[in-house]
C-alpha cells in the first residue's frame, strides 16, 4: 500500500515564469474510503440518536400517531 500518490503535471517553460513543473498530491483511496465509512456511522449515529428521542418524548406526551410513524421510520434502523 502505498503512503502517498504524486503526479506530475508538464509545463511548457515561459520566461517570465519561474516554474517549469507543477505537482500535485492525490488522496489515497483508502483514507477516502476510510474516512466515508467514519462519517456515515457518525451520521446514523446521530439519525438514531435523534429518532430515539423523539419516540420517547411522544410518548411522554401521548401522541399516538407521531409514535408509529416514528416507530416505523425507526424500524429501518434496527433492521
Amino acid at each position: 500500500m502505498k503512503k502517498q500518490v504524486t503526479s506530475y503535471v508538464l509545463v511548457k517553460y515561459q520566461f517570465p515564469k519561474d516554474v517549469a513543473v507543477k505537482a500535485r498530491r492525490d488522496i489515497p483511496y483508502e483514507v477516502k474510503l476510510a474516512s466515508r465509512l467514519f462519517l456515515d456511522e457518525l451520521v446514523y449515529t446521530f439519525n438514531k440518536q435523534r429518532l430515539e428521542e423523539q419516540i420517547n418524548h411522544a410518548l411522554d406526551q401521548g401522541d399516538v400517531e407521531t409514535f408509529l410513524g416514528l416507530s416505523q421510520e425507526y424500524g429501518k434502523y434496527v433492521k
